[in-house]
């Protein structure tokens, strides 16, 4: 991977991108959350299954993460460090996450994100989403 010339243009869209991302999340936005995936995309989870591939078990994961909290829903980045080059760039994240269950209990969760994108036509593109909490 070159370092690309355009780093703090490409960082920038990046950023721009992943918080555009994590609105969708709060709005229940699903156009807004898939925007800027790829249609092959890969995803390892947290809750079953382990592993999403394509973008339509992609979506489907969405509806689980729904099922279990009103409105509202927190969905933010603690931090977001960005590493890109000319045309693949990966973001580790510290995110948080919070809400009220369905029984009125409010949960709280902090967990850790790793993006990879490639640019695609000129735009970033999501190609893998690692979502992890750390181990008990």
């Amino acid at each position: 991977m070159r370092v690309s010339n355009n780093t703090a243009t490409d960082e920038g869209a990046i950023r721009a991108l992943l918080e555009n991302w994590a609105r969708a999340v709060r709005a229940r936005d699903f156009n807004g959350i898939l925007a800027n995936h790829s249609a092959d995309m890969l995803m390892f989870d947290v809750p079953p299954p382990l592993e999403s591939k394509g973008i339509e078990a992609y979506r489907k994961s969405w509806d689980l993460f729904f099922s279990w909290s009103d409105d509202p829903v927190v969905f933010a980045f603690n931090r977001m460090d960005i590493t890109a080059g000319d045309d693949i760039a990966f973001v580790a994240a510290l995110m948080r996450c919070s809400g009220t269950e369905k029984n009125g209990e409010q949960i709280a969760l902090e967990f850790r994100l790793t993006i990879g994108l490639r640019k695609i036509g000129g735009q970033w593109t999501v190609i893998h989403e690692h979502h992890s909490i750390p181990a008990a």
